[in-house]
């Protein structure tokens, strides 16, 4: 993957002991194995990046017509790791109708992700902090990102962007 500047919020990890130190070490090991894992398979076109500063990662990758971020925080068990695509940007035609839209998708159809407004762009996000995660639940919310985001971007950017 190559490398990019970005400047992603990072959390210090603190341990107790040696043990637990690389216990955290094995685990954040293959936690960023697993999500470098899934933007590979995701990512057909190569396009897949990191930067890792401060002990956390933000990776970039395309995905159809959708530029896909997957951040993690940390390697403590207090971390999180977030995925988001941007969708539409805002302003937008008919903003009442879209936030209308919008939740009724949160609601029927995002599963575990949902709509959010990040720096004035529509997103579709998942969080989730890294206590007890499963290589499973890493792939689903990246999977579940990228897949609802190419779905929605261009019926939304059609029907509710800027003229």
């Amino acid at each position: 993957m190559t490398t990019f500047q970005a400047n992603p919020t990072a959390s210090q990890q603190t341990m107790s002991d040696d043990a637990a130190n690389q216990a955290d070490n094995t685990t954040a090991a293959n936690i960023v194995e697993v999500i470098e894992t899934v933007i590979d398979s995701l990512d057909s076109d190569n396009t897949a990046m990191v930067s890792n500063t401060d002990g956390g990662y933000v990776w970039k990758f395309k995905y159809g017509t959708v530029e896909v971020f997957v951040q993690l925080t940390g390697l403590s068990n207090e971390d999180t790791i977030s995925a988001w695509s941007a969708v539409l940007k805002l302003p937008a035609k008919d903003e009442a109708k879209l936030t209308r839209r919008l939740l009724e998708l949160n609601w029927s159809g995002t599963l575990e992700a949902r709509f959010a407004i990040l720096d004035n762009e529509i997103v579709v996000l998942s969080t989730r902090s890294l206590a007890d995660l499963s290589p499973g639940e890493i792939s689903r919310a990246i999977t579940l990102v990228a897949t609802i985001a190419d779905d929605q971007d261009e019926p939304l950017q059609a029907e509710f962007g800027a003229s």
